[in-house]
């Protein structure tokens, strides 16, 4: 058994080269649907849970953009210009009344679909810092395509009846820059939590899982927007923090083999998108 001070440099060096340590997802390898989430579950599972009140200092390393500013899905625009933009500890909500009065911690994955259990309600993989008042009107919603909107937030998140196949309810749609985030934020909670997942309640989940219509809504969105350098580098910083990573971040063609066959999408829809290189698409700030 290794020392404790050896774990410990080896950690700090993996997680500064931005990658898992060798042989990390060594137990994966080869494997496809059940049987490979089933084994990243194992690999991602016991992680090291924050408290509620040490996501404000966390999000200082997961989520800071490259001029310092906190990184937020509902108001930032990659490769546009924000409408406002938030300073790390001084914007903490806080009370709010509008957009751009602060920032909060935002359950993507909501926290009563799990009722507010421990350690979902602070793995960093699902919260988030957004600005409080879109927050809010997100509320416990769905994600889902919008098709009547009834509320737009300033770079574009909306809220409204859904235009999905197989749902009708009110579902909030993040701009198309960040849909993949949610996306695979999802496929990480489904099986970092895979036995947890029976007893949650939601219109995007069935029986611990994906009901069909999220299924297939979220794997579109996980092809339609690859991941990118900002969610690398969240993704490392997080490793630094919590001890696990989000290995459909990693590995993006693992999402096809767990649930892709299921919905009929193969990993990468060719033609008409975005160039990928390397599954890695970078946005400019």
């Amino acid at each position: 058994m290794r020392s404790s001070t050896t774990l410990v440099l080896l950690f700090a060096a993996s997680a500064a080269l931005g990658q898992p340590p060798a042989g990390y997802y060594d137990t994966a390898a080869g494997l496809s649907g059940e049987p490979l989430r089933q084994a990243l579950h194992d690999i991602i599972d016991g992680h090291n849970s924050l408290s509620y009140a040490q996501l404000w200092s966390a999000f200082q390393t997961t989520d800071v953009r490259p001029d310092g500013k906190v990184w937020d899905i509902y108001s930032d625009v990659p490769g546009g210009t924000a409408p406002y933009s938030y300073t790390f500890v001084n914007d903490q909500c806080g009370t709010y009344n509008s957009e751009g009065d602060c920032y909060n911690r935002e359950h993507t994955f909501p926290s009563d679909w799990f009722n507010d259990a421990f350690p979902m309600y602070t793995d960093l993989f699902q919260v988030m810092p957004t600005d409080g008042f879109v927050n809010n009107k997100r509320g416990n919603l769905p994600y889902g395509l919008v098709g009547a909107v009834d509320w737009t937030s300033q770079n574009g998140t909306r809220t409204g009846m859904a235009n999905v196949q197989g749902y009708s309810g009110t579902v909030c749609e993040p701009i198309d820059a960040f849909k993949g985030d949610v996306a695979r934020n999802y496929f990480y909670m489904l099986t970092r939590y895979k036995d947890e997942a029976v007893s949650w309640n939601s219109d995007m989940l069935a029986n611990g899982d994906l009901s069909n219509w999220a299924e297939y809504l979220l794997l579109q969105w996980h092809q339609n927007d690859p991941v990118d350098t900002k969610e690398q580098a969240r993704n490392n910083a997080v490793f630094a923090l919590q001890g696990n990573r989000n290995p459909y971040i990693d590995h993006p063609e693992w999402v096809a083999s767990v649930w892709g066959a299921t919905a009929s999408i193969p990993d990468h829809q060719p033609g008409g998108g975005p160039v990928l290189r390397g599954d890695v698409l970078s946005y400019p700030l």
